[in-house]
């Protein structure tokens, strides 16, 4: 898409707020955010752990919001790249950042509950930013797992309480009730109202919790880049680490 600067900064304020601060011809989607240069302040400090070379390879971007990591999988020379959200006004922004990118991305409303709905699995799953804002974050990685992670997956999440990693028995017996206030067991913390003003914040884990989640869900953590991204590859489930559907009464 050729537009000039002029038309570019029209339709990104028409389209704005954003939270994703991309570059579009020489205009910033979002020149004031918060946390600076963001997402790719936080892009460059992992993205030597994703293959430069991702040919012939199928991208799915869960929670694309306006579409970064959609736009730098393409970069990377991505066959197929699917963005998926929830929200209307991300997934106007995202279409239109591709647009003027030039990357044939294409944009879907879709829940990450709703996955199993695509009927295919994806080379590369990137889920960065998601699991805090959702009621149900362990049945996502669940549903993720099942349905449409073929390989690899990118997971990112906001942390807050210890980071440290408390090495974790296969078992504890009923009486041990201390280990629950060891800083280092994985914890999960639910925020009832509003976290930074944010009433979508619902469960923001520790890295402990982190890890021990992607795991329980049938990841296999290869490398941690940064404080919060881990790379993963699809390994063996535990027997009962399954997404539940209440309505069809048992396990996919």
């Amino acid at each position: 898409m050729t537009l000039s600067a002029a038309e570019i900064r029209q339709q990104v304020e028409a389209l704005g707020p954003w939270f994703h601060n991309i570059e579009l011809g020489g205009v910033r989607t979002a020149p004031e955010h918060f946390l600076g240069d963001y997402p790719n302040m936080k892009w460059q400090k992992f993205a030597h752990a994703i293959p430069a070379d991702l040919s012939g390879k199928s991208v799915l971007d869960i929670g694309c919001n306006a579409g970064f990591y959609s736009i730098e999988m393409k970069k990377r020379g991505a066959e197929r790249v699917l963005g998926v959200d929830f929200d209307d006004v991300y997934l106007e922004q995202a279409r239109f950042a591709a647009q003027v990118a030039e990357a044939d991305i294409e944009f879907r409303k879709l829940s990450v509950y709703d996955v199993g709905a695509l009927g295919e699995k994806f080379d590369v799953v990137i889920f960065m930013g998601v699991l805090y804002h959702l009621r149900h974050p362990l049945l996502a990685l669940d549903l993720i797992r099942e349905h449409v992670a073929g390989d690899l997956l990118v997971f990112q999440s906001m942390q807050r309480g210890s980071s440290e990693i408390l090495p974790l028995a296969e078992n504890y017996p009923f009486s041990d009730a201390a280990l629950f206030d060891d800083p280092g067991f994985p914890k999960l913390h639910f925020i009832e109202n509003r976290y930074a003003d944010d009433p979508t914040n619902w469960f923001v884990p520790n890295a402990a919790c982190a890890e021990a989640m992607l795991r329980s869900a049938g990841f296999e953590i290869t490398a941690h880049p940064e404080a919060e991204v881990y790379i993963c590859r699809t390994t063996e489930r535990p027997a009962q680490a399954f997404p539940i559907y209440p309505s069809q009464g048992g396990r996919a």
